[in-house]
C-alpha cells in the first residue's frame, strides 16, 4: 500500500509542481499540503487524472491552531475506489483568508463548507449560500476554535410563560469556574464530598 501511495505522491507532485508545498505518508493515507489559490485546480486534477481518480469525495473539515499564523486547516478527504487509495489534501488559511469554494468540482462540498463556516468562521469564496447550519442564525462566535469558551456565551430554553424560545447568558456558580484539573484516582489536596463517610 504504502509503495502505491508513494507513487501517486510522486504522480501528484511531478503534475501538480509549485501547488503542492509539502507531502508525507503517514498512517496508510498521503497527506498534501496546496496553496489555498489551487484546491479547485487540484481537486479536479485529483478527480479527473487517469493515474488518480480519487472521485470519491468524502467530507471537508476544519482544524484549529491558534498558534500558528494560518490557524485553521481546511482538510479535504478524497478515496479512490478504482485504485482503493485515500488522499487527504490541506489547505492552510487566517481568520482574514477567504478559501475557494471546490462546490463546482464537488457538489456535495456544499453543506461542509457550509459546516466549516458555521463551526470555525473559515470562508469559502463562490459559495451559494454561506450560511450557519448547525447553529442557530443568532450565535455568536464559532464553537470549534480552540479559544472559544467551553460554556459558550448564551444558554437556550423554551420559557413556558413566554410560550417560546428564550435566551439567557450563561450564569455559572464561581465553585464551577475555577477547576484545578487534579484526578482524585492520584490523590487530591481536598475533600472530595462523600469522603468523609469511608474515612
Amino acid at each position: 500500500m504504502d509503495e502505491a501511495l508513494l507513487e501517486l505522491s510522486e504522480h501528484v507532485s511531478l503534475e501538480l509542481g509549485s501547488s503542492i508545498t509539502a507531502s508525507r505518508i503517514a498512517f496508510g493515507e498521503l497527506t498534501v499540503t496546496v496553496r489555498a489559490a489551487d484546491i479547485v485546480k487540484v481537486l479536479r486534477f485529483l478527480r479527473d487524472d487517469a493515474t488518480c481518480r480519487l472521485c470519491c469525495f468524502i467530507d471537508i473539515c476544519g482544524a484549529d491552531y491558534p498558534e500558528r499564523e494560518n490557524r485553521f486547516d481546511v482538510v479535504y478527504h478524497l478515496l479512490s475506489p478504482y485504485n482503493n487509495l485515500r488522499i487527504r489534501v490541506k489547505v492552510e488559511a487566517d481568520e482574514d483568508s477567504v478559501v475557494p469554494s471546490v462546490i463546482d468540482v464537488f457538489p456535495a462540498a456544499n453543506w461542509f463548507e457550509r459546516e466549516a463556516f458555521d463551526l470555525y468562521g473559515i470562508r469559502f469564496s463562490g459559495h451559494p449560500d454561506l450560511r450557519r447550519i448547525l447553529t442557530d442564525y443568532g450565535f455568536a462566535g464559532y464553537p470549534l476554535r480552540k479559544d472559544f469558551p467551553m460554556t459558550g456565551h448564551v444558554e437556550v430554553r423554551y420559557d413556558d410563560e413566554a410560550k417560546r424560545v428564550v435566551y439567557e447568558p450563561v450564569k455559572l456558580v464561581q465553585e464551577f469556574r475555577n477547576f484545578d484539573y487534579l484526578s482524585p484516582w492520584e490523590g487530591t489536596e481536598y475533600v472530595i464530598p462523600g469522603d468523609e463517610k469511608a474515612g
